[in-house]
């Protein structure tokens, strides 16, 4: 899956924003269970995203598939490695203005989706009936 550039005006998604868009997905929930400083959603108990409380401006870790996360590091400055995470599948977002809201949603869509896929089908199935 390519994302094309936001051609939208770029505007800073805060972190309320952020939580509300990630808890619109359903089945996701939320929890700190690294502390109070990190914010985790999770949709059937695997990680779609984490919250930094503390960091400024705002960024978020997300899902990638790996060619995919090389893209978009590449293609924006504000997209790197994710922080403590496995770099390979997670990248960690800035969210500092240089790119559009829907790039970030669409971005936290592709998260969750990779994360749906990769559950067991007894959860995907569980979660068609939330």
């Amino acid at each position: 899956m390519k994302f094309a550039p936001s051609v939208q005006t770029a505007v800073k998604m805060n972190i309320e924003e952020i939580r509300q868009y990630c808890l619109c997905k359903k089945g996701a929930t939320e929890g700190l269970p690294f502390g109070p400083n990190t914010l985790v959603f999770k949709v059937m108990n695997k990680m779609f995203a984490l919250v930094p409380l503390e960091a400024t401006p705002a960024s978020v870790n997300l899902k990638c598939d790996p060619e995919l996360a090389l893209e978009l590091r590449a293609q924006y400055p504000a997209v790197q490695p994710g922080y403590h995470m496995n770099k390979q599948h997670w990248n960690t977002v800035s969210v500092d203005g240089s790119f559009g809201d829907a790039q970030l949603r669409e971005w936290i869509d592709n998260s969750y989706s990779l994360i749906v896929a990769s559950l067991k089908k007894a959860d995907q199935e569980k979660l068609k009936t939330l």
